[in-house]
Parts: structure tokens; C-alpha cells; sequence
């Protein structure tokens, strides 16, 4: 039976295996089994976004949770970041995110966080992995001593509240006019409040989830209706948050669409003028711009990449000390104050800075100079099984050279999708074209012979 854990928890189609009730009852009685051996006591809490199967995926795991003897608290729609800082937060032993963040709302997933409001490292998922294939020998609790679970109604205003104090409070949003894409996901309270409190006017859209409309032409996947009202409306900025408000993006006040690289960029120079970027490093993924590198060298910093994929970011800034890291599709991660990537503590940053420095957005983004960089996606079933096709690591390696030290090339399958997806940067937009052509060309060629 192959893995049920990718690059960011367990994914797939709603009722289709391995996103059906009956796999998520399993996983969470093992995550109760995990926990039950550590703690006398323990408690779970469980968030969600706004998926129509997540109703399905959240009374199910609770069923198993609580046939382990533990309890659960059920905290509805909020944003992933808000699951990771209430864990924290509520001393729970786990907090379990069901949500498939940028996808379409047929799908779902399941993201399990630590006590420590980090994701589980790979060793924890495996354990997890083998109790849910071996189901048949787990034991469940008497019936004296199943679990309770209790619906908690105020995680919302704390989630604010932690979120208002990253904001520095000296200054506030008077004066501002915002945009808000909520993407009819979970940040569709939160967001807007926490603008509003601080004193913004603000603009809200993708705020009205009807269980099938989350990321649907809205939010951080398609910015361009956020950055067409903020030339309508005027306003100061735009602000775009995926499904599950992990991500943003930003736009500017004359409409122009600032993804991770620059928003990192921004933030950085910010943090080495007050001394807070440690070893002056960002840590980004092999899929960040080279302007963005070109920038951070410019301001005598440092970029450290990782593979594709947040929670690779955060164990780089764990090992070694550093502060600020993310990816290029607006994960953004300030250790400082959150364990995992949040769009709307990232978006107050960079407002913070508009403030500060007393300059409108446009100004600030021209810090980073991006390269020409396209991104296309080949269907594969296959996952890994891609390394096997005969000759390709030596095709990258041809094509790579052909490049030069004039751009970069990335081939990799998705954690998530079945997709081989292909990322081509280069000085030139006809090399570009020429890569990704002659990258399409022989996967297309020669994925039967794995497919």
C-alpha cells in the first residue's frame, strides 16, 4: 500500500481513498494512539476550512479520536496558521487542519500539527502511517473512558488578538484603504476583522463560502480580481489569501501583483535595518525568483534554498537560526511569531513597513528585478516513479547546461497533484520557450514506459 503523507500532509479527491471518512477515522484514532503513550490526559483540537467534505472529514476523525480515549475541541473554519498558534496556545497535544489549501473544493486534506505548533517531521507521519495499515490491531478504550468532544466558540477573537500584537503598536492602519480576498475560505472572518480593528477601510470580496466556491477565480490563486479593485476602489493596497490563508498576495496601489519573492524581499531589507534577520539569510525554495537572490545579495544578504514545499523552508530556519523564509506562491514564514506560514500576519508586516518608511507599495516592490520565469504542468500519475524514466536526470542536466549561467531549470513531481511540473527562468523569453519545449517534449515522449 503506497504512502498516505506528501509534501504537506494527506491529500486527495473528497470520498475518493485516500480522502474518505472511513481513512480519516483511522488517522485520527492513530494520532490518539501516538498521543495516548506520551500524556495522561491528552486533548486534540480540530480546524477546518470551508469545504462542503469537511463536515465528513471532521466528524469522522473525532469519532476516532474519541474511541482512543481522548478528547477533542472542534474550532470550525480558521485559517491553518490559527490552528498552529491556538494548539500552542491551548497547551493541546496536537492540532489537526483539514483543509487542501490552494485546491479546487472537491479536493481535501489532512495537515497535522505538533504540540509545538510545527508540522510533524517524517518519522511521526510513518508511525502514523503503519497504525492506520495495520488498523486491525489497534485497541480501543473501554466504554467507560471514551473521549468527549466540545465545539469551542472563541478561538477566533485569540486568533485576533495574536495577530493584532505581531502588529507594532505604535502604528496603526487609519487612513488606508484595503482590499480584502478572502477566497470563500477559512480566513473569510478573521482577515477582514483584524484590518478593520487597526483601523483600515476595508473592502472585502470571497467572503461569502457556500461549501463549493473556496479558491474559485478569487483569492491568492487568481490576484487579478483583487488587483482590478484596488484600481477601482482606489485603494492603498490589495491583500489575497489562498483556501486556508497560509498564503498572500499582494497588490500594489496601481494594481501590479506582488507574489512571496518580493513581499520576502520587502520584508527583509526591513528586518537587517533593525538587526533582526539573523546571519542576514532568507530561506526560500528552488522555485524563488533569481531577482530575488540578486536583491537580497544587493543588500549584502544571503539566500539559502530548500526542495519545494513549506515545512522544508521551516526545518532550514529551525536547523539553523533563521527568521524569515518562505516561497515564491506566498507562504511566508516569520518565526518570530508563528511556527507555519500566515497570510495575514505577513500581509500586516509589509503594511507595517508602507508605514514606517511612509512610501506607497509600488515603491517598495521595486527592490526586486524579476527574471522572465514560466511554469507549465504535464499530467503523471506516477509521483516519484518520475526519476525512473530511462535518460531523464541526464535530459535535466542537458538542458540545464544548455541555460547556462543564464537562468535556472527545475523538473519536479507534485506532493500533491499528479502533475510533473516544469519551471523555466532565464534572461531570455526565447530560451525559456526553448527549455520548457524540449522539457515537454521528453517526458511526454517517454512517461508511458512508467505511466
Amino acid at each position: 500500500m503506497g504512502k498516505l503523507f506528501g509534501t504537506d500532509g494527506i491529500r486527495g479527491i473528497a470520498n475518493i481513498y485516500p480522502m474518505t471518512a472511513e481513512v480519516a477515522m483511522k488517522v485520527g484514532s492513530a494520532v490518539a494512539s501516538v498521543l495516548r503513550n506520551n500524556t495522561h490526559s491528552p486533548k486534540i483540537l480540530i480546524g477546518k476550512d470551508t469545504r462542503l467534505s469537511g463536515y465528513m472529514l471532521e466528524y469522522a476523525m473525532t469519532s476516532g479520536i474519541c474511541a482512543m480515549g481522548v478528547d477533542v475541541f472542534l474550532v470550525g473554519p480558521l485559517p491553518t496558521p490559527g490552528i498552529a498558534f491556538i494548539t500552542r496556545d491551548m497547551r493541546a497535544d496536537a492540532g489537526i487542519v483539514i483543509s487542501a489549501s490552494h485546491n479546487p473544493y472537491e479536493y481535501n486534506g489532512i495537515k497535522i500539527f505538533g504540540s509545538d505548533g510545527y508540522k510533524l517531521p517524517d518519522e511521526t507521519e510513518e508511525k502514523l502511517e503503519n497504525i492506520v495499515f495495520n488498523f486491525d490491531k489497534i485497541s480501543f478504550v473501554s466504554f467507560d473512558h471514551i473521549g468527549r468532544a466540545k465545539r469551542i466558540e472563541d478561538v477566533q477573537g485569540r486568533y485576533i488578538v495574536f495577530l493584532k500584537h505581531t502588529f507594532p503598536s505604535e502604528l496603526n492602519l487609519e487612513g488606508l484603504k484595503l482590499v480584502v480576498d478572502c477566497a470563500h475560505g477559512a480566513a473569510y472572518k478573521v482577515a477582514p476583522l483584524v484590518f478593520q480593528e487597526l483601523g483600515a477601510t476595508v473592502i472585502a470580496t470571497g467572503v461569502q463560502p457556500n461549501g463549493r466556491n473556496i479558491n474559485d477565480h478569487c483569492g491568492a490563486l487568481f490576484p487579478e480580481h483583487m488587483a482590478e479593485l484596488v484600481k477601482q476602489n482606489g485603494a492603498d493596497a490589495g491583500i489575497a489569501f489562498d483556501g486556508d490563508a497560509d498564503r498572500v498576495i499582494m497588490a500594489d496601489e496601481k494594481g501590479n501583483i506582488l507574489d512571496g519573492d518580493v513581499l520576502m524581499a520587502i520584508c527583509a531589507e526591513q528586518m537587517i535595518r533593525e538587526d533582526r534577520l539573523p546571519k542576514r539569510t532568507v530561506v526560500a525554495t528552488v522555485m524563488s525568483n533569481l531577482g530575488l537572490e540578486k536583491a537580497l545579495n544587493a543588500m549584502n544578504a544571503c539566500l539559502v534554498r530548500t526542495p519545494v514545499g513549506d515545512r522544508y523552508v521551516v526545518e532550514e530556519m529551525k536547523k539553523n537560526g533563521y527568521k524569515l523564509g518562505g516561497e515564491q506562491s506566498g507562504h511566508i514564514v516569520f518565526l518570530d511569531y508563528n511556527t507555519t506560514g500566515d497570510g495575514i500576519l505577513s500581509a500586516l508586516q509589509v503594511l507595517s513597513i508602507m508605514l514606517k518608511k511612509d512610501k506607497p507599495l509600488s515603491q517598495l516592490a521595486k527592490i526586486v528585478e524579476k527574471f522572465p520565469q514560466k511554469m507549465v504542468n504535464v499530467p503523471f500519475t506516477g509521483g516519484k516513479k518520475f526519476w525512473e524514466i530511462s535518460g531523464v536526470r541526464e535530459e535535466i542536466a542537458k538542458l540545464e547546461n544548455r541555460l547556462g549561467k543564464e537562468g535556472r531549470l527545475v523538473i519536479r513531481p507534485s506532493g500533491t497533484e499528479p502533475l510533473i511540473r516544469i519551471m523555466v527562468e532565464a534572461s531570455r523569453e526565447d530560451l525559456i520557450e526553448e527549455t520548457i519545449a524540449a522539457a515537454v517534449s521528453f517526458i511526454e515522449k517517454h512517461i508511458n514506459t512508467i505511466t
